[in-house]
């Protein structure tokens, strides 16, 4: 063609070989350090990041609002009575609405910020001026599985890739030793009462994408990541070596080949595992004032502190995304007694994650880490203003409720010690700017980078994405 430059075969397979050995080249000098990124937005990004992490808490079983972050006064002149009508009608989730119930807990302006909270979380009140609460969630659901999935994923059915998953999927991580999104359960086991595995599937994602949950109970981190017949590292690479040839093998005379290539990268990433995880997992490692931070010298929440320092390790070392779980997905859920001790009240699950969540926050600013990860303190709904139904005395429960509730973020290029939103004059309704879990996703989405309506995968016929086909970015709440 005129005006084009003529080449030969050779020519053009010479040229392609050698394209090809570059891009290797350039991809393993990046991985080694050698060869610096030029500073530029990621190509997985839409617009310059606020932060590089999640960090995100989940209190599964309903959080009631007005005993910890939602300031109700009111409460105390309705005290024992009847919601009146001025407030709506109850929409009771057992048939029966109780009386109003005044907040179980005294609540003070904390920090120079001066944001009410109550006495539920006295570790956390010391670090109020980090804090920003949303105090205008609204939920879709009042039963808990749909509404943990709905927390999670940003559907109420099962099988939806979870934030996680979508963060992994669209930015990757930083440490090709560790996987991109770690699952930390509680060591009282995984919140099978909450959907288990399926709050941090990939769904319809790469299988790559999914969260690999860490044994939290003792023992290794990851079990049966080493192996059992101690062999030595030459016969061990060997046998790599050999399997990942019959792979190979395999997924050429395969069409459909997602689930065998993403047990091919859990395997290479396992062997990489071997010394990473031990490694980054090593609590006796840091300095006994910061174990105390946390509260790993206190038995009553040692469990959490192991998990909140782990996942500063983790995220420190480039993992994306960590979720820490409490109890079996549903401990927050107080219908008896939220003053209780025990499990399924306030003060218990209180005593477990307060000073361990507050040292991490603590922590994370202390290391410049705070400012690039977002941490995320959520539970899938709130609890009534009024006390679970009255069964001949003004009951110390409150019953599950989706009209409103408190979510608390921090860090991550948000207002610090700043409260959005606001619920009616009892607590039932949100009714100053409310926030969906599609907007809380989509606010966290942006300040990692990501346009939430951009971030997509094609499923089915439908470009899906982690908000479906709703959600703003509250932009009220960036700083």
């Amino acid at each position: 063609m005129t005006g084009t430059t003529s080449l030969t075969r050779r020519e053009i397979l010479c040229d392609a070989a050698f394209g090809v050995a570059g891009i290797a080249a350039v991809d393993i000098l990046l991985r080694d350090g050698t060869l610096q990124a030029a500073p530029q937005v990621n190509a997985g990004l839409h617009h310059p990041p606020r932060a590089k992490h999640v960090i995100h808490i989940f209190l599964g079983g309903g959080l009631s609002h007005i005993d910890s972050f939602d300031y109700k006064p009111a409460l105390v002149k309705y005290h024992d009575k009847e919601m009146p009508e001025s407030f709506g009608k109850a929409d009771a989730f057992m048939g029966k609405a109780g009386r109003l119930h005044r907040s179980h807990y005294e609540f003070k302006q904390r920090g120079k910020s001066g944001l009410w909270m109550s006495e539920l979380f006295p570790h956390l009140n010391e670090v109020a001026d980090e804090l920003t609460l949303i105090n205008s969630m609204v939920a879709e659901t009042a039963n808990h599985i749909p509404g943990i999935f709905q927390a999670n994923s940003g559907f109420r059915q099962m099988g939806f890739p979870a934030m996680g998953s979508w963060l992994s999927y669209g930015l990757g991580s930083n440490n090709n030793n560790l996987p991109s999104f770690v699952v930390l359960p509680d060591a009282r086991g995984i919140p099978n009462a909450a959907g288990g595995a399926f709050n941090w599937t990939s769904g319809f994602l790469p299988a790559q994408h999914q969260g690999v949950p860490f044994n939290t109970k003792g023992g290794p981190p990851i079990l049966d990541l080493h192996p059992a017949s101690g062999l030595n590292s030459d016969t061990q690479r060997e046998r790599l070596e050999l399997l990942g040839q019959l792979n190979a093998a395999h997924l050429d005379g395969h069409v459909q080949t997602d689930s065998l290539a993403a047990r091919i990268r859990s395997y290479e990433l396992a062997a990489r595992m071997q010394a990473a995880i031990p490694e980054a997992m090593n609590y006796n490692a840091e300095p006994e004032h910061i174990q105390k931070l946390y509260g790993l010298d206190r038995n009553e929440c040692r469990d959490t502190a192991r998990n909140c320092l782990a996942a500063r390790r983790l995220i420190e070392r480039g993992v994306r995304t960590v979720q820490l779980w409490t109890g079996d997905g549903v401990s927050w859920d107080a219908h008896e007694d939220i003053t209780g001790q025990g499990y399924k009240s306030h003060t218990g699950e209180a005593k477990r994650i307060d000073q361990p969540v507050a040292g991490l926050i603590r922590d994370l600013r202390q290391r410049g880490l705070l400012n690039s990860t977002v941490v995320m303190i959520t539970t899938e709904f709130g609890r009534t203003p009024y006390a679970q139904a009255d069964r001949g005395k003004l009951s110390k429960g409150r019953d599950h409720h989706p009209e409103a509730f408190t979510n608390v973020l921090v860090g991550g290029g948000l207002k610090p010690g700043f409260a959005y939103g606001a619920t009616d004059e009892v607590g039932y309704a949100s009714v100053v700017n409310p926030v969906t879990t599609y907007d809380l996703h989509a606010t966290v989405l942006h300040l990692l980078g990501i346009d939430h309506e951009r971030l997509t995968f094609y499923h089915n016929g439908i470009q899906r994405r982690l908000t479906n086909v709703h959600g703003h970015v509250v932009q009220e709440v960036i700083a």
